[in-house]
């Protein structure tokens, strides 16, 4: 929304300008409130609240509250109270909301389980024509509504996520809605993985992926989440059908092993990422894959069980790789990281993570950097007790480029971390930094009375730092209060609540948020 200078320039001079009235200095401006503000003024200060801060604010006049159902405040809508969205209370509000306060500029809604209803949807595929991400929430479904009436779904969807239940068969709804999601661009299916207990439990195929991929021809981006029944096969079904497949994501899927692998990579010639985080791969079958052949130009592999021979294999016949996540690998080594770079395959990199990667020493580590570090845009050599702040303050002078760095592990050390020092040269070498994570344990962190200083030099020279996460503790709090201090109050972040990754980074990541 276009907000006009002359106001703000109205604002401005007239605050500037002071004049005398009985011996004290008054601005012509003082006695000027809130209430005097142009409406389209104070529709953009709306803009940047959330949907809850926007009606409680409604209850303080006729005018406010009218500017609070302006429908252009409510293009993006949440109805899933425990995710931070609105409590609608019963099936008519609702309704009643997507007739007066949605309408044609909504672009985005979630809905929990006991809003979704055929009169719910209906509703909105008559009222919201411009409706083109939509999220249906059925993880504490017990039981589904009756959609055997249904006739009419939103059709301008170009995002669907869909998050499933561990019980609830979800075909009766979906044979509702194949015809009308053909034009799906981007599918989200996500499971129970971090619901999930230890005991073993029979597990359900709760939705048809074989009938859903086709329904869906046109996808580009598929994440398929925590699915405990999701294997091979499902990946074969989709590449079979979907030939604009740009990224497949398939975190925390433990059947998927990679023996459709091969038939993937000679189908989807235009898939460049593929996040196999937590799967059970076989390293026979990864390397059974036409790597050299592929246009992969992102790679998850963090937390399998791929052995040094495939590693060396698969990375050195990758030719256009930029994004690598390997962590957690036992068989990740020096001796793969040498070869990796011997073989020339590494030039495109732009990022690395290696996150927990006991097997590899300080020296392989330093030789990689020492070559490759100015390239990088991100950093992530976390999770490793042997790579403490005397390899850091080696290593930082050489990525001048990064903008993410993740670095520290929350185990106890022997040894102490002079973090002053890390700042100073962070702050000296990094000035295009925008993420950055300490993970050390805050008992292992030594700072002394003049940290204050560091800060300030952080906070000044890198003035592109919008996330930097630390472990709860004293050094935590002296870095809040300093950049609180600046009116930075969202940048200091503690690891209990958030943490950094190189995802950013991705092509697709706009597209595979959810939640």
């Amino acid at each position: 929304m276009d907000i006009s200078t002359d106001i703000w320039g109205q604002l401005a001079v007239e605050a500037s300008q002071v004049y005398l009235s009985d011996g004290t200095v008054r601005s012509p401006f003082a006695d000027t409130t809130i209430e005097k503000l142009p409406d389209k003024v104070l529709l953009h200060i709306f803009s940047y609240l959330s949907h809850r801060e926007i009606c409680r604010l409604a209850r303080i006049c006729r005018r406010w509250r009218q500017i609070a159902y302006d429908t252009r405040l409510w293009k993006n809508v949440s109805l899933r109270p425990e995710v931070s969205g609105l409590h609608v209370g019963s099936l008519e509000m609702l309704l009643q909301l997507i007739s007066v306060r949605f309408g044609p500029t909504l672009r985005y809604i979630e809905l929990p389980i006991e809003l979704i209803t055929h009169t719910v949807l209906h509703e909105l595929s008559a009222k919201c024509p411009n409706l083109t991400h939509m999220l249906l929430d059925f993880s504490t479904a017990m039981q589904l509504h009756d959609f055997s009436e249904m006739q009419a779904f939103p059709t301008k969807l170009r995002y669907m996520c869909i998050c499933l239940s561990e019980v609830i068969f979800m075909e009766g709804f979906m044979r509702k809605i194949y015809n009308f999601i053909n034009g799906l661009e981007v599918l989200h299916l996500i499971g129970t993985y971090e619901k999930c207990e230890e005991e073993e439990e029979e597990i359900y195929e709760v939705i048809n992926v074989h009938k859903l991929k086709s329904a869906t021809p046109n996808l580009r981006v598929i994440n398929l989440y925590g699915i405990n029944f999701i294997d091979d096969s499902h990946i074969d079904a989709f590449s079979s059908n979907c030939i604009q497949l740009e990224c497949l994501a398939v975190n925390f899927c433990n059947k998927v092993t990679g023996s459709t692998l091969k038939t993937l990579i000679q189908r989807s010639k235009r898939l460049t990422c593929l996040l196999m985080n937590g799967t059970s791969l076989k390293s026979e079958f990864v390397m059974q894959a036409e790597w050299d052949k592929c246009a992969l130009l992102e790679l998850d592999i963090t937390a399998t069980d791929l052995s040094t021979e495939c590693l060396v294999d698969m990375l050195t016949r990758i030719p256009t790789l930029k994004f690598l996540s390997a962590g957690q690998i036992n068989g990740f080594n020096d001796s793969v990281l040498k070869l990796w770079m011997e073989s020339g395959t590494t030039r495109p990199l732009i990022s690395l993570d290696l996150d927990s990667s006991d097997n590899i020493t300080d020296e392989g580590l330093l030789k990689f950097v020492q070559r490759h570090g100015q390239q990088l845009s991100a950093c992530c050599l976390s999770g490793m007790p042997h790579i403490t702040d005397q390899l850091w303050m080696s290593i930082l002078p050489l990525l001048g480029n990064c903008k993410i760095i993740v670095m520290g592990t929350a185990e106890k050390l022997g040894v102490n971390i002079h973090v002053d020092q890390l700042m100073d040269t962070i702050a000296s070498n990094c000035g295009n930094l925008e993420r950055l994570e300490l993970r050390w344990d805050p008992d292992n962190l030594r700072f002394s009375d003049k940290s204050q200083k560091a800060i300030d030099i952080l906070r000044v020279k890198c003035l592109k730092l919008r996330c930097m996460v630390l472990s709860d503790g004293r050094y935590y709090e002296t870095v809040k209060a300093n950049f609180e201090r600046a009116d930075r109050i969202t940048v200091v972040r503690t690891t209990t609540c958030c943490r950094v990754s190189p995802y950013h980074l991705l092509r697709n990541y706009n597209d595979l948020i959810f939640n």
